[in-house]
């Protein structure tokens, strides 16, 4: 994969599982990836509550906060202002062909069904389905209504990933870092980013 290659959308929304956002940032920004990085307001109050970081409503500073916090390349990282429609990931001429949105809650995934796009969360996601791009979206609510359920089947039939945030235990976790890590290396495997966060089953049995 060549350097131009190597952007990528991630956005945060208001749903529980704010450490999955932040780790799956941090890995990113590890292997060598531009993000743009999208956050409603409802995903700072979630940031704030799970994990103490209170990131400022400017993009600007939120980024200064989380170059400090996650000690990463400020180059490689872009915050986006909720209604910044001149960023790149709001056109399909300019947009990555990635996309993730985690976690992402039961009313962002309504509005990215019916292409609302209202916000740049929306749009971004939008525009990667509508030129054929990768979009992972982990699912944060239980239980699931059938709204949510209709929601979900509609994305999947139009080639969106919905990887729901249900860490798996057979890797033996130890602590809550090792279930985020769980999650955060299924959405790497499926981004085809090469991580050793989770040993690949049958490849290293405890």
């Amino acid at each position: 994969m060549g350097m131009t290659d190597k952007r990528i959308t991630l956005a945060w929304t208001g749903a529980s599982g704010a450490p999955y956002g932040l780790r799956l940032l941090e890995c990113l920004l590890a292997a060598n990836y531009q993000v743009y990085l999208l956050i409603s307001s409802a995903a700072r109050v979630v940031l704030a509550t799970e994990h103490g970081l209170k990131l400022s409503a400017s993009p600007d500073k939120a980024r200064e906060q989380l170059v400090e916090h996650l000690h990463c390349d400020a180059d490689k990282l872009i915050v986006c202002g909720k209604d910044d429609w001149f960023s790149p990931v709001a056109s399909g001429s300019a947009a990555p062909k990635q996309m993730v949105v985690c976690p992402c809650s039961a009313g962002s995934l309504a509005s990215i069904a019916y292409g609302m796009s209202d916000n740049l969360i929306e749009r971004a996601a939008d525009v990667v389905i509508k030129e054929r791009g990768q979009l992972l979206l982990v699912v944060r609510e239980t239980p699931f209504s059938t709204i949510h359920l209709e929601n979900m089947l509609k994305l999947s039939k139009l080639g969106v990933t919905v990887m729901p945030a249900a860490p798996g235990f057979y890797h033996q976790p130890q602590s809550i870092d090792d279930l985020i890590d769980f999650m955060v290396a299924r959405i790497l495997d499926h981004l085809g980013v090469e991580q050793g966060l989770v040993p690949r089953w049958g490849y290293d049995q405890r």
